[in-house]
Order: C-alpha cells, then structure tokens, then sequence
C-alpha cells in the first residue's frame, strides 16, 4: 500500500472537512482505498480491508453522495457477473495551495490528483507589507479560480504555506524574528469567510517535503530531508513516513544552523548561521563586493537580483559561479550535520537555487565526501526538486487533500476490521 500520512497540520477555522467529517471511519478507509487505486470494485475492497462484502455494499452509498466516487461501469469477471467499478472523481474538486514567500506570492489549483490546473505568481515585499500580501493572495487565488473556471462551490479548500514556523498550538501565530513587520498574526483565516472554504496553515519548508514525498523526488523515501533555498533557508524533515515538527513546531530552521561560530552576526542573535552564508541577501553582497573585478559579468553595473544571478550562473559566468560554488560548499557543511544528525536516506534541494541542478549540487557532495562519516553518507541520495518552483504551493494544496483522505488512528481497534485490515492500516498511518 503507498503510503500518503496525515501531516497534522494547523487550521484556521473549526470543524473537519465538511466533505468527509460525517463519514464513519470505515467509510474513510474505502475513500482513501479508492484513491489509491483510481478505480476498484467493491469486491476488491473488501477483501483487500478485509471487510464482508455487506459492509462495503452498506458504506459505498456514503462515498458516492461525497461525489468524490461515481460508478465507472463494469470491470473483468472472474467468473460470473461483471463487477461494476467505483473510479475516484479527480476533477471532482479543485484546491488552492499559496506559497507566501518572503518576496512572493505563488498560487496553484490543483485537482485531487496533484496536476495543477492554473497557476499565478508575482513578486511581492511580503515581509514589510502584511495587508498588502493578504490582498494580493485573495486577488490571485480569485485569478487561479477564473483561469480554470472552477466555481467556489467545487473549492475543496486552501493550503496555505508560510515562511515561519508554525506551532500546532497556535496556528493563527508567526514567529516575530522572521515576519517582524507581521507583529505575529498571519489573519490567514480571513480566507475562509471569502472564499467559503476550509484553510490550512504549515510551514513552507515542511510543504515543501509534503510535495515532494507525494508526488516528486522523495516518492517511497520515508525518512528525508527537503532544503529549500530562496530568501531563507529551511528545511522539511520527514522521520518515519512524517513531518518530523519538533516540541513547538520549530523544527527544520536549517537557516540558523551555526557553521561558524566566529562568523556574521545573524538577526536571530546567534553568529555564523547558514543564512548569514547562502540566504539571497547575502549572496547578493558577495556579488557586490566582487564585481569590480569582473568588468565583463553581466552582474557588474546591473541591478542585483537573484534571476540575474541564477541567469548568469547558467550562463557560467565566472563571477556568479565562484558565488554559487562558494554558497555549494556552505551548504555542503551544513547537511554534513544533518546528515551525521537525522541519517536521511535522502537530501532534496529545492527552492530558487535548485533550478542550478549540478552547479550547486557538486560542491555540496564535494564537502559531503570529505566530511561526514562514511556510514551517514554513502547511501544518501542528493537531488533537485522535481516539482521546481511550485513545489511549495503544490504541497499547500496537498495538506488539504492530506486531511481529506486520512483515516482516523482509533479505527485500526474496530472490531468490525479482520487483521488484513489494521496492518494495512498500520502501513498507511
């Protein structure tokens, strides 16, 4: 069984998904059943949940009233009647996944299948401009409904990603070191009274894992580590099949990582933090600092942007590679540690820096292989993104679908389910 686990992540707005909170678990369990498998009949979901054929015949009229499952006509007998098919309704619904960076808003529809539908990005000072960026996430998730001419009434819900971490126990907050201008309330539920549908809040890094793990370079990987490099630096832990999220959310601030304890001070207090190194402030500062040397860069005399930078990179021009090769190696030092520390089958680099594929991956597997113990590092895999820039949103709007298909813990003590049934169960948990 593929294995999609609920991140259990924050909401605005209270209740369960109008969709599936009336449906008993048993029925959550043959929801999620038939997404996995995209069409099946009632035959095979009984004998792979190990249920009677009466039960499911019983809970199938609840999945169908969802209108996430229709009927898709006769399958292959195996002897006798032809069974008919349930099919999982991809295009049932849309959801909306916002990526609120800190210098962007990215938004996508997706179906329940993960294909993004519409998309809309522009660039926005979001960490001085609270109001502003609330308008403009509302005024692009409008532009996301229209271009795919979704109507609300089939809006399932939005996913919304932040550049804070995000604390369980207090959704509606942001951390003050990283949205100061925010003073600490995101009032991203406001969302739901426009739009009228559920809203979830996570963390960017943490969705960019989720993203990743369901749909790109992390598939089948249970235990990862998903860098995003953009502005900031931050990092989505999977541990076991989970966002690994730490006593109050905070885990995964790869950005203030320490690699040198003598080095810059960073606003968060401490010196020589991982951002202090590779975030794009700094890296915009060591174009500036060495462009006198380089009359020929494209970057001497242009305005400094981090496009300019990933263009001229690509275009190998010395001085944006020398600044590259010296962020690669920066970073090489820091997943050292996370991989000494967390012993990750995997490291997925996504974020802006990513679209530089090998020009920043070599010199973090260069530091790789001259500093972690042998046993952390030979098995590790080290790759880009496969969702690329939209990779954040994409899991924002998979966190909603998360929480549609998951299947509640206390069923796997029903008495009604045969032992097939709680270990799938316990697979898929």
């Amino acid at each position: 069984m593929i294995r999609y686990p609920f991140t259990e992540p924050a909401r605005c707005g209270a209740g369960g998904h109008p969709l599936t909170a009336g449906l008993s678990p048993l029925a959550r369990a043959l929801l999620r059943r038939v997404w996995e498998e995209r069409e099946v009949s009632r035959a095979e979901l009984a004998r792979e949940l190990g249920l009677s054929r009466s039960t499911v015949t019983e809970l199938v009229p609840a999945l169908l009233a969802t209108t996430l499952v229709a009927e898709a006509g006769a399958g292959v007998s195996s002897g006798g009647r032809r069974p008919i098919l349930l099919r999982f309704q991809d295009d049932a619904f849309g959801i909306l996944g916002v990526d609120m960076g800190a210098t962007h808003v990215t938004v996508v529809l997706a179906d329940l299948r993960g294909h993004v539908l519409a998309a809309q990005h522009r660039d926005h000072p979001v960490q001085d401009d609270p109001e502003g960026t609330r308008a403009l996430i509302a005024e692009l998730c409008e532009a996301a409904l229209a271009a795919a001419a979704l109507p609300r009434g089939r809006l399932l819900g939005i996913g919304v990603a932040v550049p804070s971490p995000v604390d369980p126990r207090h959704p509606e907050r942001l951390h003050p070191l990283t949205l100061p201008a925010w003073r600490q309330e995101h009032r991203l539920g406001e969302l739901r009274q426009r739009f009228g549908a559920l809203v979830m809040i996570d963390n960017d890094a943490n969705l960019g894992a989720v993203a990743e793990h369901w749909w790109g370079a992390a598939r089948g990987i249970d235990d990862f580590t998903y860098l995003k490099l953009a502005h900031g630096v931050g990092a989505g832990h999977y541990v076991e099949g989970r966002i690994y999220r730490g006593a109050t959310g905070v885990a995964g601030e790869a950005g203030h990582l320490s690699i040198d304890p003598r080095g810059p001070r960073c606003n968060c207090g401490n010196r020589g933090c991982l951002w202090t190194y590779v975030g794009v402030p700094h890296l915009m500062e060591r174009v500036r600092t060495q462009r006198a040397d380089h009359p020929t860069s494209p970057l001497h005399g242009a305005p400094l942007t981090l496009s300019a930078l990933l263009q001229a990179t690509l275009a190998e021009d010395p001085l944006a590679v020398r600044v590259v090769q010296e962020a690669g190696g920066h970073l090489g030092v820091a997943i050292v540690n996370l991989l000494n520390l967390f012993n990750p089958a995997a490291v997925i680099v996504g974020g802006s820096l990513a679209r530089l594929g090998e020009r920043v991956l070599a010199p973090i597997r260069q530091v790789i292989g001259e500093r972690t113990f042998a046993s952390a590092a030979m098995p590790v895999l080290l790759r880009t993104s496969e969702l690329g820039e939209q990779s954040v949103a994409v899991g924002a709007a998979t966190l909603v679908l998360d929480s549609l298909l998951h299947v509640p813990p206390p069923l796997r003590e029903s008495p009604q389910l045969r032992e097939p049934a709680r270990r799938a169960l316990e697979v898929a948990r």
